[in-house]
């Protein structure tokens, strides 16, 4: 499977790690330098250095035959706007966000994102019991 992580802070880095270790193909898109250069230096080759916003930057990452995209950015309208734009101009088939602000995640839901995962709403169900009735 061909997976694009737009994000190379902690969240995209050992997302991109796993994926590589089980056999993905993958492109992890990030758009500080400084930052893209310790990527590159951990997992070769497959960093972008860009912004994956913006359309021109996403066609040159083979985007067209990608499987799936995860924008895990620590920004929430920079991931909203990624996952659009994969799903509308480029037909990805799957988009899956984490959206850091919980309140976000029926609008990322409304708009046409496939997953939008809270770390906030995982934790807290972790955390509480179950409601049976």
């Amino acid at each position: 499977m061909y997976v694009i992580v737009v994000g190379g802070g902690t969240v995209g880095y050992y997302m991109s790690r796993d994926l590589l270790e089980r056999g993905h193909e993958v492109t992890l898109i990030e758009k500080n330098s400084s930052r893209a250069d310790w990527l590159e230096t951990q997992l070769g080759s497959i960093v972008m250095r860009g912004d994956g916003c913006e359309v021109k930057f996403l066609s040159q990452t083979g985007i067209e035959r990608a499987d799936a995209i995860l924008a895990v950015t620590a920004d929430d309208e920079d991931n909203l706007i990624a996952l659009q734009m994969a799903k509308k101009h480029f037909n990805v088939k799957k988009t899956i966000a984490r959206v850091n602000n919980p309140s976000n995640v029926e609008i990322f839901k409304m708009l046409g994102v496939d997953e939008a995962v809270s770390a906030t709403d995982v934790l807290l169900a972790a955390l509480e019991p179950p409601i049976t009735t």
